[in-house]
């Protein structure tokens, strides 16, 4: 060994340097050590908590599939309380009803309504009449509203119904021949005031494209959804407004009609569309149940947008699940204490758009540690092979949730893929709508109108209203002009 005995090296000072060297070295490769294992531990609870997680959505999937293979829709009466040509009206709120609107007329007209009332903005009244006259000139009327704004036509449907049973429509909505009469079979139990039925897409082309897909998916899932959700405490979260029939005695409550035309988020953003949203929200506060026919005797057809502004209609749809859900969780509370099981739904919708994005997250993580070598903290997996396992595995558990819609449409198999990155869009969309909830535009139609206008509009007297009102009653007491009254001498003491 060198030994150091000049007077400028001293060998006690050699020494004791290399004991403070061989010291730091231990103290950093403690850290070194300590940190690791705390980045370890972490990353373990993380993956750990994914997994609690993931198995718990697919246990919860699993009970929402057999509560909806359990579900019965209800059958038809024998003696039915209602019938279609004295009971029921379908208000179609609509701005710019194409060709498509004659088939959907057509297949309303199938079931005998009473009547079919289109509400429409004042300049459109010649387009729409002309198409009316079409279809049936004696069954179908045509109303218009001062602006195009839906929740004010809706009202002035409601305020033109003579029938018990009101039936809301899209201009788009193909119903079977069988829907009107499995929808009132529902109204038998006079507790339901609300019922809605289960969709499908409709191709606006000859065949699909990739967007109609992507919501054919939704709305087979949302079929799954809603029989359960039934099934299993009699709820759900939207009665859709494509197709949705309520007692008109509950829409023509002038609270009702007050609070549907004037509806604002956080008391200063007025709301134009959510209206399906509202009307839910309303059948459960006022202790009124629902109830859905997920049946393909009562299964519409409705048309969506096939090209990315079906995004829009996402976006639109998103932003009202985020108010609405939120109204009713937290600000209302109807919906905890009379269907628990939507309350849960509706509480794992707002925690899915997280717990969605930290898979990639998570992958990205193990994929980073897959480059590093074993012994600087890194997996001994190769990357392509993390990323591999985590494409089979997406595929595989997605296609197992498309399988119902699968059975019915091989074919769209293909779309899967999108499908799945569709899923991790909407998952960014949802963060996106949360912190826009003051947008309230349509988003997809031009020309709707100012929602401040059309609550003008609708608080103002129809001049019918006007004509018949009651006269001002005369003033109890004189004019000041002519009354006077003398004066008193007032005097102190007890009074006697």
């Amino acid at each position: 060994m060198l030994r150091l005995t000049s007077d400028k090296f001293p060998v006690c000072e050699y020494r004791e340097l290399k004991s403070k060297r061989s010291a730091n070295i231990s103290m950093n490769s403690s850290r070194t050590i300590w940190g690791y294992w705390v980045y370890s531990q972490c990353s373990l609870c993380v993956r750990s908590l994914l997994t609690v997680c993931r198995f718990y959505r697919y246990l919860w999937y699993l009970i929402r599939i057999a509560a909806s293979l359990a579900y019965r829709s209800v059958p038809l009466p024998e003696n039915p309380t209602y019938i279609a040509e004295e009971d029921v009206t379908i208000v179609v709120p609509t701005i710019d009803a194409g060709e498509e609107f004659k088939e959907a007329a057509h297949s309303w007209l199938v079931g005998k309504p009473k009547e079919i009332l289109i509400i429409t903005e004042e300049k459109m009244l010649g387009p729409l009449q002309e198409l009316a006259n079409a279809v049936d000139p004696d069954r179908i009327r045509v109303l218009t509203v001062p602006y195009a704004n839906k929740r004010l036509q809706m009202s002035h449907g409601i305020k033109n119904t003579t029938t018990d049973i009101i039936v809301f429509a899209d201009d788009d909505a193909i119903w079977p021949p069988t829907l009107l009469p499995y929808v009132l079979a529902c109204f038998e139990d006079q507790k339901v005031g609300g019922v809605g039925t289960s969709q499908r897409v409709q191709p606006v082309g000859k065949s699909m494209t990739v967007w109609e897909v992507l919501a054919a998916f939704r709305l087979s899932i949302r079929n799954i959804e809603i029989s359960a959700s039934t099934h299993i405490d009699g709820g759900l979260p939207c009665l859709s407004g494509r197709t949705a029939a309520y007692r008109t005695v509950i829409l023509k409550d002038p609270e009702f009609l007050h609070g549907f035309t004037h509806d604002f988020w956080l008391g200063k953003y007025q709301l134009n569309s959510g209206d399906d949203k509202f009307l839910t929200r309303w059948m459960v506060s006022h202790g009124w149940g629902t109830y859905v026919q997920c049946c393909k005797e009562a299964e519409l057809l409705s048309t969506m947008k096939p090209n990315w502004r079906f995004l829009k209609q996402v976006l639109r749809w998103t932003r009202n699940t985020w108010r609405s859900d939120l109204r009713s969780l937290f600000m209302e509370g109807h919906v905890w204490t009379s269907h628990p099981y939507v309350a849960y739904t509706m509480v794992d919708k707002l925690i899915n758009p997280f717990t969605l994005l930290a898979g990639p997250v998570l992958v990205a993580l193990v994929v980073w540690k897959s480059t590093k070598p074993v012994d600087d903290g890194g997996y001994h997996l190769p990357w392509w092979n993390v990323i591999i396992s985590y494409v089979v595995w997406l595929m595989a558990t997605r296609t197992a949730k498309l399988l119902p819609h699968l059975w019915d449409r091989p074919q769209d198999i293909i779309h899967v893929p999108a499908f799945i990155l569709f899923g991790y869009y909407f998952a960014v969309m949802k963060l996106y709508a949360l912190f826009t909830l003051h947008e309230t535009g349509w988003g997809t139609r031009a020309g709707i109108g100012d929602p401040t206008a059309a609550t003008a509009a609708a608080d103002k007297p129809s001049p019918a209203e006007e004509k018949f009102a009651p006269p001002t009653p005369a003033p109890r007491y004189p004019e000041a002009e002519t009354y006077q009254q003398q004066p008193v001498e007032l005097q102190t003491g007890y009074a006697r």
